[in-house]
C-alpha cells in the first residue's frame, strides 16, 4: 500500500510543480504539502485527474503552531472511492492572509470552512457565508487557538431579576492558588502545619 501511495505522491508532485512543495507517506496515509495560493488548483486536480479521482470531501480543519511565523496548518482530507485511498493536504496560513475557499470544487467544504474560521480565525475568500458556526453571537476570540484563555472572555448566564440571558466579563470567584504537586509517598520537603515538633527529639 505504501509503495502505491508513494507512486501516487510522485505523480501528483510532478504534475503540480510549484503548487505542491512535497509529500510524505506515513502509517498508510499520503500527505501533500501545498502552497496556500494554489489550494483551488490542487483540489481541482485531485478531483478531476484520472490517476486521483478524489471525489469525496471528508473534512477541513486547522492546527495551531503559535511559535511559527505562519502559525496555522489548514488541513483537508479527501477520499477516492475509485482508488480506495485517502489523501491529506496541508497548507500554511497566518492570522491575516485569507485562504481561498474550495467550495467551488467541493461544495461540502462549506460548513467545515466556517467552523475553521469560527474556532481558529482563519478567513476563506470566496466563501458565500463566512459567519461563525458553533459559538454564540458576539463571541470574542477563537477558542481552539492555543493562546485562548481556558476561562474565555465572556460569561453567559440567565438572570432571574432581568428575566433574560446576560453577557458579562468572566470573573474568577476563587483566587488562583499555588498547588504542590509533590508525590504524597515521598512527603513534602518543608514542615507541614502541625508537624513543627516532628523533627525534634523528645
Amino acid at each position: 500500500m505504501d509503495a502505491t501511495l508513494d507512486k501516487l505522491g510522485q505523480a501528483i508532485a510532478m504534475a503540480l510543480k510549484g503548487a505542491v512543495s512535497g509529500y510524505s507517506v506515513a502509517f498508510g496515509e499520503l500527505t501533500l504539502q501545498a502552497n496556500a495560493a494554489d489550494i483551488v488548483k490542487v483540489a481541482t486536480f485531485l478531483r478531476d485527474d484520472p490517476r486521483c479521482q478524489f471525489a469525496s470531501f471528508i473534512d477541513a480543519t486547522a492546527v495551531d503552531w503559535p511559535a511559527r511565523e505562519k502559525r496555522f496548518d489548514v488541513v483537508y482530507h479527501l477520499l477516492s472511492p475509485v482508488r480506495n485511498c485517502r489523501i491529506r493536504i496541508k497548507i500554511e496560513a497566518d492570522e491575516i492572509t485569507p485562504v481561498a475557499s474550495i467550495i467551488g470544487v467541493y461544495p461540502g467544504a462549506d460548513w467545515f470552512e466556517r467552523e475553521t474560521y469560527d474556532l481558529y480565525g482563519i478567513l476563506f475568500t470566496g466563501h458565500p457565508d463566512m459567519r461563525r458556526l458553533l459559538t454564540d453571537y458576539g463571541f470574542e476570540g477563537h477558542p481552539l487557538r492555543k493562546d485562548f484563555p481556558l476561562t474565555g472572555f465572556v460569561e453567559v448566564r440567565y438572570d432571574d431579576e432581568q428575566k433574560r440571558v446576560v453577557y458579562e466579563p468572566v470573573r474568577l470567584n476563587q483566587e488562583f492558588r499555588n498547588f504542590d504537586f509533590l508525590s504524597p509517598w515521598e512527603g513534602a520537603d518543608y514542615p507541614l502545619p502541625g508537624d513543627e515538633k516532628a523533627g525534634k527529639g523528645s
